[in-house]
């Protein structure tokens, strides 16, 4: 089974670092910068994952657009996010990005991710230290658990 994470992550790079956690070891899983370039065949993969930090209660608008214009018809996905608050109506607007799709929703992961944005850097940020080393192996394992 062929998986691609199609992701953004800029701010602190947390929902890189949990990806990279996903990915580490295995050779099924392919992570796709959406702003980074290149071209994405959505022939190629059984699966397509889409994971971004939480902007304003939402997934970034780049990872919106790219999930409108690839995401083939029937196709199965889940959904990885970071946030200092996240929750699980957070990938809403994802869901409804590909809605017209049919999409087979496999599952999402989410974890608390150091955050600064708009009004939490005010108080110097909130979820340090996160995502921490119990929140990669919950990445890892529910990966795991999704493509068994």
């Amino acid at each position: 089974m062929k998986i691609a994470v199609c992701y953004y992550s800029r701010h602190h790079g947390n929902t890189a670092k949990v990806l990279e956690a996903m990915a580490e070891g295995r050779e099924d899983v392919e992570l796709f910068d959406v702003v980074g370039g290149g071209d994405f065949d959505p022939a190629r993969y059984d699966v397509i994952g889409f994971a971004s930090g939480i902007y304003f209660g939402k997934f970034h608008q780049s990872v919106l657009d790219f999930a409108r214009r690839h995401f083939p018809a029937g196709g199965r996905t889940f959904f990885v996010f970071t946030g200092g608050a996240p929750s699980a109506k957070n990938s809403a607007a994802i869901r409804a990005a590909i809605a017209d799709r049919a999409p087979q929703v496999l599952g999402q992961f989410f974890c608390k991710g150091y955050d600064t944005f708009g009004p939490f850097k005010l108080v110097g940020g909130v979820a340090k230290g996160r995502p921490n080393e119990a929140d990669l192996r919950a990445a890892r394992d529910f990966l795991d658990g999704l493509v068994v």
